[in-house]
């Protein structure tokens, strides 16, 4: 059965993901309730995977109550925590829960964390995972031969910073995911629809992978800051931070940057990806401000 994102994005249909993160306990039922917001509105739902180095509840057991509750899951899978054989492992525990989608990612050094002391493990990277993905779905053993009950059915995607400054090592980069087996781009938060035209000319096009465009909901002046200097490749211009700070309601003012954000992107890109870090259930207003849904 193909997933809907799948469908959405081989079909060239504007495509809208959003993003929520696993609680840092053992309880799910905040994370779940913030998902439920996106009923409808989204066509998959991003569980983040340890970002920012930071523990929380597995993304693999948040997909499968996404699924559970009848909302489709996009899967993150870091290679900082495990090495192959427990990613490997993971995977087809994946699969046979029902998760199709998966984007592929590195992961942020343990050195951004608040754990430093934790030990990295990066047996692989993003396009060594992409590789083992569609080795799966070739049904190809990792140590020789094939899988006794077939290939898995896997739609990975990948990551991409259109605010990097080198377009040429980018390229070569999103090649080598494309290579190994990744459907689509989903970006890291974007600021300015010149920055994505750039991107999706020079480096997507080119390489015919559609694109996720990253929004991200800013709160305040401060919350812009504090993501310039903490956040990997955050680069937040100056006049937006001046929006933020000379609005009377930040939180209102950084709900209308992120829908002329969606809206300018959609025209570039064939989708958004939405990340409203603990205010998921502000993306339904976002996207209706946008004109979408």
């Amino acid at each position: 059965m193909i997933a809907t994102l799948q469908r959405s994005l081989e079909g060239g249909a504007v495509t809208i993901t959003a993003e929520i993160m696993p609680p840092r306990g053992a309880d799910p039922t905040k994370s779940l309730a913030m998902a439920e917001t996106l009923r409808g509105c989204v066509h998959a739902i991003n569980v983040t995977d340890g970002s920012r180095a930071v523990m929380r509840m597995s993304s693999l057991a948040v997909c499968r109550l996404l699924l559970n509750a009848g909302l489709e899951p996009i899967l993150q899978v870091g290679c900082r925590d495990r090495n192959r054989i427990a990613i490997q492992s993971d995977l087809l525990g994946a699969h046979a829960l029902g998760i199709r989608n998966v984007l592929c990612l590195t992961g942020d050094p343990v050195r951004v964390g608040d754990q430093s002391e934790a030990k990295p493990v990066n047996d692989f990277e993003s396009v060594r995972l992409l590789q083992q993905i569609s080795c799966f779905n070739r049904a190809e053993d990792p140590v020789k031969g094939f899988l006794p009950d077939g290939g898995t059915n896997f739609f990975p995607g990948a990551a991409a910073d259109p605010n990097c400054k080198n377009f040429s090592g980018i390229f070569k980069r999103l090649e080598r995911k494309k290579a190994a087996g990744a459907k689509f781009l989903q970006t890291q938060m974007v600021m300015e629809s010149n920055v994505l035209e750039e991107f999706c000319s020079q480096v997507a096009r080119p390489l015919a992978l559609p694109v996720l465009a990253g929004v991200f909901l800013l709160k305040s002046a401060r919350n812009a800051r504090f993501i310039n200097r903490v956040v990997p490749g955050a680069s937040i211009p100056d006049f937006l931070i001046e929006r933020l700070e000379n609005a009377s309601d930040p939180i209102a003012e950084g709900v209308a940057i992120a829908s002329e954000q969606v809206e300018s992107y959609l025209s570039i890109a064939q989708g958004v990806h939405i990340m409203a870090v603990k205010a998921e259930n502000l993306i339904p207003e976002i996207l209706s401000k946008a004109g979408v849904n």
